[in-house]
């Protein structure tokens, strides 16, 4: 057995702005879950900035990584995991506090392999609705090929099934979520499990994207946009993810 129930898994490129945030949230939740214990790694990804001492400061778990890749960043930190349960978050997302209660209630069901959760932007506006309309539209048919909806933002399961399936892909620069889901809901249909989406948690994102790039960037700039849809498009990705910041 496991001294840990869960790790929570958190690349971090700069992110002094947002880590302490995100942490304190993961702390919180924590706090739902009676005696399963949690750990938190922060994968530290070319940083320059306090994004390393204010984790320490928090008592997570340090890992330092140089690559421009998400899917190898993410998979440097779960090699680190001690936990039966990986949950991954993005830095500038807050998890509500109910959120590693409700993984662990579906998971213990034995009806779910995993699954993802639904993100909420910090702010709205009208060209940030147009452009998440836009980017659901060019997800759209992927989706259908894969059997319909398949929530990310936060994903969540046994770290047993994570090496059973690879990880995630370090072959994609983006887009690398989608082929994650899609290889987890396989491996649930194998099983008779469904491919879950948290109902009662949630996640918090920043808009900061829209608030580096605009909130009609996507749109205005539809070239870039399906490059990145690719998933392989190395000057796309840097241009959009790896090199802001």
């Amino acid at each position: 057995m496991s001294e840990y129930t869960f790790s929570v898994i958190i690349p971090a490129h700069n992110e002094e702005k947002y880590i302490g945030k995100c942490l304190q949230a993961v702390k919180s939740a924590a706090k739902y879950v009676g005696d399963a214990k949690t750990e938190i790694i922060v994968v530290a990804n070319r940083c320059t900035d306090k994004t390393v001492a204010i984790a320490r400061h928090y008592g997570a778990k340090v890992v330092i990584n140089e690559e421009k890749c998400i899917a190898a960043i993410r998979n440097a930190g779960v090699r680190e995991a001690k936990g039966e349960i990986i949950v991954t978050i993005d830095a500038d997302s807050l998890m509500t506090k109910y959120s590693l209660c409700e993984i662990k209630f579906l998971l213990d069901s034995g009806n779910y392999v995993g699954g993802g959760t639904n993100p909420k932007f910090d702010r709205m506006s009208v060209g940030i609705a147009f452009s998440s309309a836009y980017v659901a539209m060019n997800l759209i048919p992927i989706m259908m090929k894969n059997g319909g909806y398949l929530s990310g933002a936060m994903f969540w399961l046994y770290k047993r099934d994570f090496d059973a399936i690879g990880g995630f892909d370090e072959t994609l620069v983006s887009l690398e979520d989608m082929d994650f889901a899609v290889r987890l809901k396989k491996l649930g249909d194998k099983r008779g499990q469904k491919y879950g989406t948290l109902k009662r948690s949630y996640i918090l994102t920043s808009s900061r994207k829209f608030d580096e790039f605009g909130d009609w960037y996507l749109i205005k700039n539809r070239s870039l946009t399906k490059r990145i849809f690719s998933g392989k498009d190395r000057e796309a990705a840097d241009e959009f993810y790896y090199d802001v910041r």
